[in-house]
């Protein structure tokens, strides 16, 4: 009983209420939990193995790429700033190992249909070096017809010639940073980027038919208000993406170093963050688009739209997807890959990311290999984030449990959320209520057995 489920109300009160740190859930158990027994022969194994019991699942693929010109004081990713294209070459040739022994290493069927770079900032490449990766890739997999090939782009490098070389290549979904459009709060961040070079990457993305695009905004950036960000969003929507993405800023300056440049006394207060969020969400609602869940909204003729109406979405280190249940090969420093029911994450350093290569290793710093209650609690946490529905007769069928008694003491916490107005639950139902659907993630919290036994040293970031 999939429903469409783009209804959402914005109620601050429950906002305020409800507003915890917690995880974003791209994988359970979140990255955190993994521990370095599980090396690189556990994940050697794994690959040799992906087809016992019969099971054939499709590849995805994902390629860190960590460089980029410029720093960005928000940023948070695992990124070297350098201008070196020497540097990127030589990355590229221990990519090409990577590749060599994951794909000598893999059981099973090669077939590929999700390709995926990220970064840092993968335009950073040249035109030779993303040819010559592209050939990599397809030398040790097969990039089928229909896949979804998508890529991460700075504006500020890219030029119509880029992006249809990037066309030429495969790619036929792009992702555009934009994060806000007043010079005032972009002077703050670093990183100033013109409304005509972000429209013109958009329009070159059109021309060279790319299935999608899709536009990245931050809110709770120094320097933001209300009426700062309304212009934002009025570009942006005049713009007309298929997909825009409205990140929360966490400010963790003792976590990442660039976010010390930022001035605390310069972000909005946690009041104006909530105005700013609600008018994000007003203003894009009203303009069409669909909430897809957490800080995700699509045209209601996009494919993850189509995907969440008809059952179909999933969720994975890269966010919200269509393709679900793939076996991800991740490549490059810090990537994080999943095999059956293994996680694996590289060195996030590249002189420990080299060294492993160079003795012939995988270059794997830690992982995981899930329980039969890890992967319980993954599908529900799973279905929640996607659907903002569960089937409790589907996950007892699936997993073999009674779901009443297996999870009781989740069952009366719930109950709160119940009479709070977030959730409805029935006999065969957990549903997210309307109003409960922007805090998603805390009522998918309540069944994150880590964080129930109080295993948590990590800090998160606030759930809005």
């Amino acid at each position: 009983m999939i429903k469409q489920q783009s209804e959402l109300v914005f109620d601050p009160q429950l906002i305020r209420r409800y507003d915890v740190n917690g995880p974003r859930y791209t994988s359970y158990p979140t990255a955190d939990r993994f521990t370095t027994e599980f090396d690189a022969e556990a994940c050697r194994q794994w690959l040799g193995k992906r087809t016992v019991g019969g099971i054939s699942r499709p590849l995805s693929l994902y390629v860190h790429i960590p460089f980029c010109n410029t720093i960005c004081y928000y940023c948070a990713c695992n990124k070297i700033i350098t201008k070196d294209h020497g540097r990127s070459a030589k990355y590229l040739k221990y990519l090409a190992k990577e590749m060599e022994i994951q794909a000598g290493a893999l059981e099973g069927s090669r077939d590929v249909v999700q390709l995926h770079y990220g970064g840092g900032t993968p335009t950073f490449l040249s035109h030779a070096e993303l040819r010559q990766l592209m050939a990599t890739i397809r030398s040790h997999f097969n990039l089928l017809p229909a896949g979804e090939y998508s890529i991460e782009v700075d504006p500020r490098k890219v030029d119509h010639a880029t992006v249809a070389l990037l066309a030429e290549l495969g790619f036929n979904r792009m992702s555009v940073g934009v994060q806000d459009v007043d010079p005032t709060v972009q002077k703050a961040v670093n990183r100033i980027q013109t409304l005509e070079e972000t429209a013109a990457v958009i329009e070159a993305a059109r021309d060279s038919g790319f299935k999608s695009v899709s536009v990245d905004l931050i809110y709770g950036l120094p320097k933001q208000n209300v009426i700062s960000f309304n212009r934002t969003l009025e570009e942006v929507i005049r713009l007309s993406p298929d997909r825009i993405s409205v990140y929360n800023y966490a400010h963790l300056p003792t976590l990442f170093k660039p976010q010390r440049r930022i001035v605390e006394a310069e972000l909005p207060s946690a009041d104006a963050k909530l105005q700013i969020l609600q008018l994000a969400i007003r203003r894009l609602t009203d303009a069409g688009y669909v909430f897809i869940g957490m800080d995700h909204f699509a045209k209601p003729d996009d494919e993850l739209t189509v995907a969440q109406r008809q059952g179909r979405l999933h969720r994975n280190f890269q966010g919200y997807s269509t393709y679900a249940e793939c076996d991800l090969l991740a490549f490059g420093v810090s990537a994080i890959g999943k095999m059956g029911p293994t996680y694996s994450q590289n060195y996030r350093t590249l002189d420990e990311y080299y060294g492993a290569l160079d003795g012939g290793r995988l270059p794997v710093m830690r992982g995981l290999e899930l329980t039969s209650d890890d992967l319980l609690r993954r599908s529900i946490i799973q279905a929640l984030m996607c659907h903002f529905e569960l089937s409790i007769e589907a996950i007892e069928i699936a997993h073999l449990v009674d779901f009443r008694s297996y999870f009781a003491a989740e069952l009366e916490d719930l109950r709160d959320m119940e009479r709070a107005g977030l959730v409805e639950l029935s006999d065969q139902w957990i549903s997210v209520l309307p109003r409960g659907r922007m805090l998603v993630r805390a009522v998918a919290m309540v069944f994150d057995r880590y964080l129930r036994t109080r295993q948590v040293q990590t800090r998160y970031s606030k759930v809005i």
